[in-house]
């Protein structure tokens, strides 16, 4: 049963992306199929590619890799954005031509002129190549956010502590050995007491990760108090979560996954399962009650989880502190202010009471490798021990 739910699902979001870009498509000929009348049989076959390009990398990463998956993967993570801005202008057009045809908007001999198609559908190309390019490079060029925070506790041995929080990096074909260094890199120059990483660390399929050998380069993380992950959607969605968490903590890096750590005997850090494991073959992940039933309460308590989900939970138990990410902070406009809507806090700081929550727009990217209306970032964060 359940699988003959999933294969509707898919069947159905399947003949939807395939309607809205003929849709499309055929407002591109429109464009432009003056310019190419002998070639319409080409126009198609190349425009379908490119339409399912993503889908085709996606499949290719579980028998090939390499040049040819990265290649897919660009084409189609960028349709995938061209395609989104392209629906919204298109339905815009659309409804011009609506309008005019009651209220005669535009001088009648521009109507169905060839060349005002044409002109229209150049503009288009050329503003939404704007967009792209722009949203590249945002995407490319990570800030760094700053929090200053104090937790009324003290602990026996660490007044204040200096922390590098990232998530959401994606690591894969498009987030590459090269990106990774260079956020190593720019950790190493924040020169942190400890490193967070707030889930979705690799992007489904381990095998880029293993060829371009980026245990290696995670290896180069020097944080004094050591590295700390918890689990995201992404680790479990390839289904190689086990051999993920294998060779992050070969890396260095402790996955906690419904755990805990004891840090400088002075703090814990809390690692939550992802909140979506049980659709990937897990029982669920434990109660925070559950999961905190043995620490002392006194100290510091700091959370991992990668979604900044049911904040109720977490403040009610006690927690301190929460690091999240997950949400991209919607990657691209408008979907920034969608992501506002359905959490409580998409991405910033917020408090209640004495629990504080920091959600990362995350570092890399998922999909269209572009943002608009949202950063890529390190968090860094200074927390001051007092009463």
């Amino acid at each position: 049963m359940k699988q003959l739910y999933f294969l509707g699902i898919i069947s159905l979001v399947t003949f939807l992306y395939s309607a809205i870009n003929y849709y499309i498509g055929i407002r591109g000929w429109q464009a432009f199929g003056s310019l190419m009348a002998p070639y319409k049989r080409v126009y198609w076959i190349i425009y379908w590619f490119i339409v399912f390009a993503f889908i085709l990398a996606r499949l290719g990463e579980r028998f090939f890799n390499g040049f040819g998956s990265k290649f897919l993967a660009l084409i189609g993570g960028y349709w995938l954005a061209a395609m989104y801005y392209l629906l919204i202008i298109v339905i815009l057009i659309d409804i011009v031509r609506l309008l005019n045809k009651w209220f005669k908007i535009l001088p009648s001999e521009l109507i169905g002129s060839t060349s005002l198609n044409m002109y229209t559908g150049l503009a288009v190309v050329l503003l939404i190549s704007a967009v792209l390019i722009f949203g590249t490079w945002n995407a490319r060029d990570p800030q760094i956010t700053r929090y200053h925070i104090t937790i009324p506790k003290l602990t026996p041995n660490v007044n204040k502590l200096h922390v590098v929080m990232v998530s959401d990096i994606h690591l894969g074909n498009i987030i590459d050995n090269r990106r990774l260094e260079n956020m190593v890199e720019k950790i190493n120059k924040i020169n942190p007491d400890i490193v967070f990483f707030a889930g979705d660390i690799v992007d489904e399929n381990i095998n880029t990760f293993l060829e371009q050998e980026m245990t290696v380069t995670l290896k180069g993380l020097k944080p004094r108090l050591g590295s700390f992950a918890a689990m995201g959607n992404h680790e479990y969605i390839g289904g190689h979560s086990e051999d993920i968490i294998h060779h992050l903590e070969d890396s260095g890096i402790r996955v906690l996954r419904d755990n805990y750590e004891k840090v400088a005997d002075s703090f814990y850090i809390v690692g939550r399962d992802e909140l979506m494991a049980n659709n990937f073959g897990r029982n669920g992940r434990k109660s925070l009650e559950m999961l905190l039933k043995d620490i002392d309460m006194s100290l510091p308590i700091i959370l991992l989880d990668h979604q900044p989900q049911n904040l109720e939970e977490p403040q009610k138990a006690g927690i301190d502190l929460q690091f999240s990410g997950h949400t991209h902070r919607g990657q691209f406009f408008p979907n920034n202010y969608i992501t506002g809507r359905i959490f409580e806090v998409d991405w910033g700081y917020l408090e209640k009471g004495p629990f504080k929550v920091i959600v990362s727009s995350g570092y890399g990217t998922w999909g269209p490798p572009i943002r608009l209306g949202s950063r890529s970032e390190l968090v860094e964060v200074f927390i001051t021990f007092s009463e």
